[in-house]
């Protein structure tokens, strides 16, 4: 250690110094307890340095492997969740598929539309088609509430004539001398077939088969010809009169 801080004083004043290190003799001294704490010191602090470079550098290779932890996690996370994503937007889609077919089998105008074209109807005109079902429905349904209601007035009107009925038979049957004025069901018949027999021959010598609207206005001319008030009364005492001279007096 002399000799080099010796061969550094000399060159620094611009000698050429060689040491010849044959000259000297070198021993072993022992170091002064200054010297000492110098060289425990410079050996405290390389030892410190070395320590917080293998420190430094074992950080940041966990710094790395953090990272990369980090960075697959977040991958393997993304990956997830885009998976899930796909799955549930493909069971929405199966879903609003089937709910078309359901439509598609339940509306008969698509399916008649479907076998007529024999192509396959998109999904606005199963809507549509679906729209114009539900319409026609609803209407039809109106249409048979009103029905429905028109039988219900009838039905009360038709019990409100029967009872009245029943009380005009009661009263009359209640009446003295009714029993003899009485008429067999037999004689009810016989009138009521001469009358039916006498409108069929006037019905069927008036009017044309041919077709259904001559048929038609046929009707309509013998109703407005035979089957007037008048009409009918003077042809049930025609048919009274006859009945009674048949079965003679009494």
């Amino acid at each position: 250690m002399l000799l080099y801080l010796r061969w550094r004083v000399l060159r620094n004043s611009g000698h050429n110094f060689r040491p010849n290190f044959e000259e000297y003799s070198f021993k072993l001294e022992p170091l002064s307890p200054s010297e000492k704490e110098q060289s425990y010191s410079f050996s405290r602090s390389r030892c410190s340095s070395t320590g917080s470079i293998n420190t430094l550098s074992s950080s940041a290779h966990n710094s790395d492997d953090d990272d990369d932890s980090d960075g697959k996690s977040s991958v393997s996370y993304k990956e997830r969740r885009r998976e899930a994503h796909t799955q549930a937007e493909q069971k929405r889609r199966d879903a609003i598929k089937k709910g078309y077919d359901w439509l598609q089998e339940l509306v008969p105008m698509c399916q008649q539309n479907d076998s007529l074209s024999g192509y396959k109807l998109s999904k606005a005109t199963v809507l549509q088609k679906s729209i114009d079902y539900i319409q026609y429905l609803l209407q039809q349904k109106k249409k048979q509430e009103d029905e429905l209601a028109a039988l219900r007035k009838e039905v009360v009107a038709l019990q409100i004539m029967k009872v009245n009925y029943e009380q005009i038979v009661k009263a009359h049957q209640n009446q003295p001398g009714n029993a003899a004025l009485q008429v067999s069901d037999e004689v009810k018949f016989q009138v009521f077939q001469a009358i039916m027999d006498t409108l069929f021959h006037s019905f069927n010598c008036g009017l044309s088969v041919t077709n259904f609207t001559e048929l038609s206005a046929g009707v309509f001319s013998w109703l407005e010809e035979h089957c007037k008030p008048q009409t009918l009364r003077d042809m049930v005492v025609s048919i009274l009169q006859q009945l009674k001279n048949q079965m003679g007096p009494g």
